[in-house]
């Protein structure tokens, strides 16, 4: 399996309809061909990357993965996504808005590729977006940090 080079696709798993609302939105007004697929739980994200139909489809680019989510968490979805060898190159873009060190450090041993602290407002949220999903992702994965780990907005 390997990554789609055409389209970019992007995963969220958020379990606030507006957090998912507002991030399609911005993904939106970005000027780049995308596809965006919405999860409102970790279990509904899961049962999509582990279904039959992955088996023919591409493995998407990035995933935004909200840790608080009820019944599965991120930190639940996480663990699984980084057992599947189908999914070692797919970024995982912690999405959230606790700023624990705690939250932040298991994210980072758990192997999420960078921890992003939902921001307050549409035009950050806009640019943040931008900002990570025009990350060489080879070159950032390749020398994770805790340092570059931590997205500063």
């Amino acid at each position: 399996m390997s990554l789609n080079h055409g389209i970019f696709h992007i995963l969220l798993a958020d379990d606030d309809p507006d957090d998912r609302q507002f991030f399609a939105e911005a993904i939106s007004e970005l000027k780049m061909e995308h596809k965006v697929t919405l999860f409102h739980e970790g279990k509904e994200l899961m049962d999509y990357l582990n279904g039959p139909e992955r088996e023919n489809d591409n493995v998407p680019h990035i995933l935004f993965l909200d840790l608080n989510m009820p019944g599965k968490t991120g930190f639940e979805c996480l663990t699984e996504i980084r057992q599947n060898p189908m999914y070692r190159d797919l970024a995982v873009a912690i999405y959230s808005t606790s700023s624990s060190e705690k939250d932040i450090e298991e994210s980072f041993i758990g192997g999420a590729n960078i921890y992003i602290k939902k921001p307050n407002d549409f035009a950050t949220l806009k640019k943040v977006i931008k900002d990570v999903v025009n990350l060489n992702w080879q070159f950032h994965t390749s020398g994770l940090n805790m340092e570059t780990f931590l997205f500063s907005i």
